[in-house]
């Protein structure tokens, strides 16, 4: 049977809950929400409203209409960007972005919008004081992941937050690797912007997202169109979530997303969170003995599930080969979406093999992992 260990691309296997809440939207409702008043059209809405309060108390959003659905994080992440900055302004990141983040901003300077990339060190972690020196009087935007896909290394967000509000300056946080592993209170914590996917620690299903948008952030859709209200006017509507929300909502993905938070809150964040850093402590203790390997991050202090490494004299993409043709084991090769976290942490253009467990993983799937690795090198 395969191991799989690229839980940092896409959780696999999902909880069986998510399953069924898909199977029975679909078969039981199968219509879009919003778009007709008999009873099957208001199951549908139902389901979607009772998706949007769960994942808001999730994430610490007190107005849920202030919570909107996407088909991704990379979608959350364009809104963001391209919903709120404009030509002059200027946006401070880093250069241990995802392309999600990351191309958004380079389109964005193509149209205007500056941009500065805060170096990170060679663990991947910036400093908040680097973040306050890059402000400008022009800054509007702090944009930067929770944690790395490439190291795992998990930023100082909550400091960061203290920076962007002693400036007044707005704060957007891609929680691709943190959502469902780190705890995460949007008002608490000071984020203004967080995006979200569905399909990795929070369990749902791909084709899910999802963006929060504080009080008093306005942004212009992306998408205009169809939002099965104020349908005598061609202005898009105003109020939210409807401005941007644009089109037919996918209500079984929606279904199967809630269903994943509720197993994280049935569960416990803790419990996961406790689970899969054993698992991580695991795989970085039998890798950092290896003669030949290097690991990348911090090897110790918090991190995400996330362990990238190297082997002197072999290449990676033939490494992640032989894992899955020899042993069946489904590792994540290469850049990884994360061309300049690569330069920074010094494995460009070869990238690494990353090896991300989650919480339905094993002590005893890791051994079997670092086995394998070690008959290959």
């Amino acid at each position: 049977m395969s191991l799989f260990l690229d839980n940092a691309a896409t959780s696999f296997p999902k909880p069986e809950a998510v399953y069924r809440a898909m199977d029975a939207a679909m078969r039981e409702i199968g219509v879009a929400p919003g778009r007709g008043g008999y009873r099957q059209s208001l199951a549908a809405t139902r389901t979607v409203f009772e998706a949007r309060s769960t994942l808001a108390e999730f994430f610490g959003v007190s107005d849920a209409s202030r919570l909107i659905f996407t088909h991704s994080a990379t979608e959350s992440l364009n809104l963001a960007v391209s919903g709120l900055l404009k030509a002059g302004d200027h946006v401070v990141s880093t250069t241990v972005e995802h392309n999600a983040l990351l191309r958004p901003l380079h389109l964005l300077r193509g149209r205007g919008v500056e941009v500065t990339f805060v170096p990170a060190d060679r663990e991947g972690l910036v400093a908040e004081i680097e973040i306050e020196r890059a402000l400008r009087p022009t800054t509007r935007l702090i944009a930067l992941a929770h944690a790395s896909n490439v190291t795992g290394t998990v930023q100082p967000i909550e400091a960061i937050a203290r920076v962007a509000r002693r400036a007044g300056v707005l704060l957007l946080v891609d929680a691709a690797q943190s959502a469902g592993f780190l705890p995460l209170d949007v008002e608490a914590m000071g984020i203004d912007l967080l995006a979200a996917p569905g399909h990795k620690g929070l369990f749902g299903p791909p084709g899910t997202g999802v963006l929060t948008i504080a009080r008093g952030v306005e942004l212009e859709p992306l998408l205009v169109g169809g939002t099965g209200t104020s349908s005598s006017t061609p202005e898009q509507p105003e109020h939210l979530p409807e401005r941007f929300e644009s089109g037919t909502i996918n209500t079984p993905a929606i279904a199967g997303l809630k269903a994943g938070v509720d197993f994280i809150t049935a569960t416990g964040l803790a419990v996961i969170r406790e689970k899969e850093k054993r698992l991580v402590g695991q795989l970085v203790a039998g890798l950092t003995v290896l003669p030949k390997v290097t690991v990348y991050g911090p090897l110790r202090g918090p991190r995400a599930a996330a362990v990238s490494f190297t082997v002197d004299g072999a290449d990676a993409a033939v490494l992640g080969f032989r894992l899955d043709s020899e042993h069946d084991i489904c590792v994540r090769t290469g850049l990884h979406c994360a061309p300049d976290a690569h330069r920074t942490i010094g494995t460009y253009p070869g990238g690494t093999v990353r090896v991300s467990p989650g919480f339905f993983n094993t002590e005893e799937e890791i051994e079997r992992f670092l086995r394998a690795l070690r008959e290959l090198t």
